[in-house]
């Protein structure tokens, strides 16, 4: 037997209906249940099917509040029936229908994963209304508590991850005041691959690192950590350029688990006495240098990402004189490859050197509330339209900063 049945109106028609889907193959035992249903003078749709097989092709069709669940399928039956029936709609409450002669049943049932049992020819009206409206409830809180308690796992995973993908800088005498921004793709979403990275090595100068891995996720989140990490130790251990640019990448490639798997990433060394900036760029796009008369786009030679052909060795070095006094802004693709407002365009660099026009001006003195100030500009114009982490490395030196 298969049907759909639904209550009469309610006198309060805001009174949502209780979906209700029934596995019985028993016609006789079908009808009391569909006129206890209506004795309940609760709202109601109800969808009978006599198999498991027909059950699973319902609740592909349409979503269930709860499940009214026969033992004794000619398909299945037992505790074995409520773990398939759990596995096929996790979201839905199951009440199990048992046999008078069935003692156990009903606990077992529900150690399976019902919320509710119920026994054959000992149901009223009252009983059925009060156990759906039960089991239901059970069933949201379950589902709110699991979410909730998986909200706070995340939550402490992108914590550690944030921890390892930005690290408090190691700084010793540079008077350079350093700002960091990291921003999720999307409220709640696990930390994807970007990284950044700042220390002062035994030279005196000042090295950073801002990186993106492709991809999104706890692999790409990995792995650039670990990069980051592989980062920091060459750089300490003396490793410049080129030769630690080629160090990153069999790191990369050693460690990653897919092929496709590539990074981006810009390294700046900082020589402040002789005010200077080197540049290796391998896939990256250009820092940003912020003086008295503006804000510009650096001109700098590009190199290939690492892990795109792993040993080419492609990354020439730009050398580029700086002011007395200015900042350097080293910055992720999600900065600039949000929607630029209504425009029906990008934002990219020419839109964020708008925005970096009109945020100048306020807080002139404190670089950390420019940069608060611009990321949160541009994702009101991206209107969560593209979803993608940035990060945002601020450099700044000199009186203005």
């Amino acid at each position: 037997m298969t049907s759909t049945v639904t209550s009469p109106p309610r006198s309060d028609p805001d009174e949502p209906a209780y979906r209700v889907l029934l596995i019985e193959d028993d016609e006789a035992d079908a009808i009391l249940v569909e006129e206890l249903l209506h004795d309940t003078g609760m709202p109601f749709e109800l969808t009978v099917r006599t198999t498991l097989a027909a059950a699973r092709a319902a609740l592909a069709e349409q979503r269930i509040d709860c499940i009214l669940l026969d033992l004794h399928l000619p398909d299945v039956s037992g505790t074995a029936a409520v773990t398939a029936v759990r596995e096929l709609a996790p979201h839905s409450a199951v009440i199990v229908l048992t046999g008078l002669s069935e003692d156990r049943a009903g606990t077992e049932a529900m150690a399976a994963g019902a919320q509710d049992y119920l026994v054959k020819g000992k149901v009223e009206a009252e009983l059925l209304r009060r156990s759906l409206r039960y089991a239901v409830y059970r069933s949201r809180t379950e589902r709110a508590s699991i979410q909730a308690e998986a909200g706070r796992l995340r939550a402490e995973e992108n914590a550690r991850l944030e921890r390892g993908l930005l690290p408090p800088p190691i700084l010793g005498t540079s008077k350079v005041k350093v700002t960091s921004r990291y921003l999720p793709g999307a409220p709640m979403a696990l930390l994807g691959g970007d990284f950044l990275d700042v220390v002062e090595g035994d030279d005196g100068l000042l090295h950073a690192v801002v990186g993106d891995v492709s991809g999104h996720g706890r692999d790409a989140a990995a792995l650039g950590v670990l990069l980051r990490i592989a980062w920091r130790s060459l750089i300490l251990g003396g490793h410049r350029g080129e030769d630690l640019l080629h160090l990153m990448e069999r790191v990369l490639v050693a460690e990653r688990d897919n092929t496709s798997l590539f990074a981006t990433c810009t390294l700046l060394t900082l020589d402040q006495e002789n005010r200077t900036a080197t540049l290796h760029l391998a896939g990256h796009h250009e820092p940003l240098l912020t003086t008295a008369e503006g804000t510009r786009e650096l001109t700098a030679a590009h190199g290939i990402a690492l892990g795109i052909l792993p040993g080419l060795r492609q990354w020439p070095h730009t050398t580029v004189p700086l002011p007395d006094s200015g900042s350097l802004t080293i910055y992720t693709d999600g900065l600039v490859e949000g929607h630029n407002g209504g425009t029906g365009r990008r934002l990219q660099v020419d839109g964020l050197l708008a925005l970096i026009g009109t945020t100048a001006a306020a807080d002139p003195a404190d670089p950390a509330a420019r940069i608060d100030r611009l990321i949160e500009q541009a994702q009101t114009l991206n209107a969560g339209r593209h979803t993608d982490d940035l990060a945002v490395l601020h450099l700044a030196w000199g009186s203005d900063h």
